[in-house]
């Protein structure tokens, strides 16, 4: 009979260790959380290459327009000009099929990728 009496006994204490187990362990990553809060103020800096105002030549102004802007800019009103005229390919959008101003911008090709696009127009910024 003493034997069937100490083995109920040992679960229960396995049974109450595991939670104060769980208790530590919960406490832990509350402290491990709060540390990368504070490096959270040092909040990240735009470019200021990207920002600066460029004068765009005057075969590209007649697409943006003369007023120096900054090179991000330069890029969405390019591709407004794109869009408002329909000038991406139907078969591959990533072309771009110009017309008479960009044939002006990109150096006198038809036809260029959007990736291409970027390095002709920054050929005629300054």
């Amino acid at each position: 009979m003493a034997t069937a009496k100490k083995t109920p006994a040992a679960p229960v204490k396995k049974a109450a260790a595991k939670p104060a187990a769980k208790k530590a362990a919960a406490a832990a990553p509350v402290k491990a959380a709060a540390k990368p809060a504070a490096k959270k103020p040092a909040a990240r800096k735009p470019n200021a290459a990207f920002m600066k105002e460029l004068t765009p030549s005057a075969s590209l102004a007649a697409v943006v327009g003369a007023a120096p802007l900054p090179r991000t800019e330069v890029t969405k009103k390019v591709w407004d000009y794109i869009k408002k005229h329909d000038l991406q390919d139907a078969a591959n959008r990533r072309n771009i099929n110009a017309d008479d101003k960009l044939k002006a911008v990109f150096g006198g090709k038809a036809q260029v990728s959007m990736f291409e696009m970027t390095k002709l127009i920054s050929d005629h910024l300054k």
